[in-house]
């Protein structure tokens, strides 16, 4: 990361100015592990990433732009020049959208209720109190995955919106939960768990989170995955540093309601950017509790490698700053395919019907976009 260009120069306020930007893979998780000579090596992907020379920041509020470049002065007025003649410039013809084939799940509904029976078989064995199981979509494609991200963005608007392009693989995604971010000292954690599908009205979306707000199932998982980002940041902070705030908090997106929480802590001297990432990664909510032997039985059960899914997509920065989301709501473009994944949380008394329900309630806006994308925006 230090050895990361350094465009410049840097507007006041601007969180990223260098380093490192992309995603990492769910399979890197076993490098963190002291486990991770049992078995089969990690699954990649591990990540990709690049770093950038130029960067150019819009500010939402001031309707301002800023470019930002590692080289010299005149390097960066040509790409000046070009950024204005872009914007002023018509936009290029998207041609014809594209189509995309109806998704194929690496589960049916009774495979995916096989497993959640067995998932529960481990709770009540005492093995693990909580698993995400997950179930993948794939399909073929030659839609645009950057007019994808267009529909996406409008149809589902996150704290993260991402689209990176590698060549040959782009990722896509509206990200409601960060990961990590580390500014200055001070780290937090962002766990969503409590999931309910948006209603027809705002009448029935507020019963629905009255609903989540007193279900039982629901609360006990989010306390416990609260702990668990507790237990995570406390590896890395100051002692007594750790606090939650917000906590059970609603937030409403195109699809789905989720209930959120936030943890906060310092960190402790002699701890950096990277050991707070791996302290967190990956999130209790897209493995369980506990980590670990979640994350073994999840390898047994679910047919497919996780890929880029509930791994993370964000930056590590030159000055030592970290924001990761979750990669969750994301499609990957790769060889004419696109996939996506969605899981859901299993506790003791979870029903296999309705948590595959959660399942495609958490994925109709990648469903949505895709379509949306291929009528053409």
């Amino acid at each position: 990361v230090e050895r990361a260009p350094r465009p410049a120069p840097a507007p006041a306020g601007v969180p990223f100015t260098g380093g490192l930007v992309g995603a990492l893979g769910f399979g890197l998780h076993r490098w963190f592990e002291e486990v991770v000579h049992r078995g089969p090596p990690p699954e990649p992907p591990l990540g990709r990433f690049f770093a950038p020379r130029s960067i150019l920041v819009f500010d939402h509020m001031t309707r301002r732009a800023a470019l930002l470049h590692d080289g010299s002065e005149e390097e960066r007025q040509r790409l000046r020049a070009d950024v204005v003649g872009a914007l002023r410039g018509a936009l290029p013809d998207a041609g014809p959208p594209g189509r995309h084939g109806p998704p194929t799940p690496t589960l049916s509904p009774a495979a995916f209720t096989e497993a959640v029976l067995e998932a529960k078989q481990h709770i009540e064995a005492g093995d693990i109190y909580q698993i995400v199981l997950s179930i993948g979509f794939s399909g073929e494609t030659d839609l645009s995955p950057f007019e994808v991200y267009r529909a996406l963005r409008l149809l589902n608007p996150s704290p993260y919106l991402y689209f990176l392009d590698f060549g040959d693989l782009q990722i896509v995604g509206s990200s409601p939960e960060a990961l990590v971010t580390l500014s200055g000292r001070e780290a937090s954690l962002r766990p969503i768990a409590g999931t309910r599908p948006r209603a027809a009205t705002d009448a029935e979306d507020e019963e629905r989170i009255r609903d989540l707000l007193a279900d039982p199932k629901e609360n006990a998982e989010h306390v416990m995955l609260v702990d668990l980002a507790r237990n995570d940041l406390g590896r890395v902070a100051v002692p007594g540093s750790i606090r939650v705030e917000p906590f059970r908090t609603i937030e409403r997106y195109s699809h789905v309601i989720h209930m959120v929480s936030g943890v906060k802590g310092v960190l402790a001297p002699g701890t950096d950017a990277l050991d707070v990432f791996a302290a967190a990664f990956p999130a209790g909510t897209v493995v369980g509790a506990p980590k670990i032997r979640a994350g073994e039985i999840i390898r047994r059960l679910e047919p497919t490698p996780r890929g880029f899914y509930a791994g993370s997509v964000g930056y590590f920065g030159v000055g030592g700053t970290v924001d990761q989301a979750i990669a969750i709501r994301t499609l990957v473009f790769e060889n004419g395919r696109y996939t996506y994944q969605a899981g859901a949380g299993i506790v003791a008394d979870s029903d296999p019907d309705r948590e595959h329900q959660e399942v495609l309630a958490k994925s109709e806006a990648l469903r949505s976009a895709l379509a949306w994308a291929e009528e053409g925006l």
